[in-house]
């Protein structure tokens, strides 16, 4: 960018207004889309590092468009006339609003190295904090006003520039009277007399402090999210391996009792949420009590992540120690409703807790605010009238209540969470599981059932994990 005092060749001319002023159009107009997407981006969580970053990314994008604008203004005004001063000046942007601010200053200098004369322009006495007509700085004091560390890059590019002709493109930071700390921009070019040798040294300095403190948020942002992105996976793995180690190992279908007469066909399955892929704390199991009679257990808590299946594996495990001891479903939901009070982790939950007696064929059970289990028969299903039983952990010394139903060979028992049928499209209800009779009815396996129920519910508008477990009562 030779000097109009000293370059040999005429100033450029500037291009069609027209043409300019169409791009000043477009930019302004895509300044103030990205302007309200920024504003819009204000009203959500400020905890949120995804929506921090991308609310930094759109100020960093204001900045830049800003920053066009005011180039395109330049361009449009093209150089200063320098007929009545010729000290160089920046060139004033038209009709822009942000005259004046940090932003948009952008100042001129030139060293003269046979006079030793230093010529700024009003705009650089502005940036650097100093008063208008002061005598300003020479190439020799000028590094006095850089933080030590950017010294020896300013040094390095002014002596690329006067010795060896290299243009000179770098930033560094200065220090201003007030204490401010500035973030400048400088290029430059030599300037060369009628012989080849360096006559002066000419330099835009720009102001981009706001510019470079937007890069610096939009990347603390990133690594935010980064960060939140590594925790969330690792937390969700963790979660995962939990779950796995706390569910019953068994796959396919199990026999319980394993030996006699009128032995259940059990089957389960646990189908995460394709909405939100969280890991919730549902949990079912089955298993065979001292006495011969068989548990079948299905529940939910509050919350996901590694708080809601480390609480889950809580419960469970004393939900199995208290069936163990031959604790009746009425009073084991009283005793889990005092632990889940107590945990470390409050949190309210929902459970499920049957006894069937192979010899009597009779189903015990109780629930705490949980769905009634489905009972499906010759073709046709319906919910078991649900004993009295309220959330667990939502108050103390609750009672809860017990109740019998005798079930027959071939009958076809249903436990399942309410996430499995809460959909997005529909509201809550048993409907569509008890449409799946006639299903049931010509299955010949409980893993034939639990198959229909994946089919129907293991859509992606499911919204939250779930567990299914079917019971098949054998002749």
């Amino acid at each position: 960018m030779p000097s109009p005092l000293f370059a040999d060749h005429p100033a450029p001319q500037p291009p069609a207004h027209d043409a300019v002023d169409a791009l000043i159009h477009r930019t302004r107009r895509l300044r103030g889309d990205v302007d309200a997407v920024r504003r819009d981006a204000v009203v959500f969580d400020e905890d949120d590092p995804q929506l921090r970053w991308q609310r930094a990314l759109c100020e960093l994008a204001v900045q830049h468009l800003d920053n066009l604008d005011e180039h395109l203004g330049q361009l449009r005004a093209g150089l200063p006339d320098r007929s009545a001063d010729d000290a160089p000046r920046a060139v004033e942007v038209p009709d822009d609003p942000r005259a004046g601010s940090p932003l948009s200053r952008v100042g001129s200098a030139e060293w003269n190295l046979l006079t030793d004369e230093s010529r700024w322009s009003e705009e650089l006495y502005e940036i650097f904090g100093r008063p208008p007509g002061s005598t300003p700085l020479s190439l020799d004091d000028l590094p006095s006003v850089l933080l030590a560390e950017d010294q020896p890059l300013l040094t390095a590019m002014v002596t690329g520039c006067l010795v060896d002709g290299r243009p000179m493109d770098g930033e560094f930071r200065i220090v201003r009277p007030d204490g401010r700390l500035r973030t400048l921009h400088m290029t430059g070019e030599p300037v060369l007399d009628g012989e080849g040798s360096t006559a002066s040294m000419w330099a835009v300095l720009r102001d981009v402090s706001e510019l470079r403190r937007g890069e610096q948020a939009v990347s603390a942002n990133r690594a935010s999210v980064r960060r939140a992105e590594h925790i969330e996976r690792t937390e969700h793995r963790m979660a995962v391996e939990l779950q796995e180690a706390v569910l019953p190992p068994w796959r396919g279908s199990l026999r319980l009792p394993t030996r006699g007469p009128g032995a259940l066909d059990i089957a389960a399955h646990y189908l995460p949420s394709q909405a939100s892929g969280l890991i919730g704390g549902d949990w079912y199991d089955a298993m065979e009590l001292p006495d011969g009679r068989t548990l079948l257990t299905v529940g939910d808590l509050t919350g996901h992540g590694i708080p809601a299946t480390s609480t889950m594996a809580m419960m469970l495990g004393a939900l199995r120690g208290m069936a163990v001891a031959g604790i009746e479903p009425g009073a084991l939901m009283g005793h889990l409703n005092q632990v889940l009070e107590t945990s470390m982790q409050p949190a309210l939950g929902s459970a499920l807790c049957c006894r069937f007696d192979p010899d009597t064929s009779v189903l015990s059970w109780a629930q705490a605010g949980h769905p009634a289990p489905l009972l499906f028969r010759h073709g046709s299903g319906r919910l078991l009238p649900p004993p009295d039983g309220m959330l667990l952990g939502a108050a103390s010394n609750v009672a809860f209540e017990q109740d019998e139903v005798r079930l027959y060979p071939g009958d076809v028992l249903v436990l399942h969470t309410d996430g499995l049928i809460r959909r997005g499209d529909r509201g809550a209800g048993p409907e569509a599981l008890l449409a799946l009779a006639p299903r049931f009815a010509e299955a010949r396996t409980a893993q034939e059932c639990v198959r229909s129920v994946v089919e129907e519910f293991g859509g992606t508008d499911r919204l939250d994990d779930a567990c299914v477990l079917v019971a098949r009562i054998g002749a």
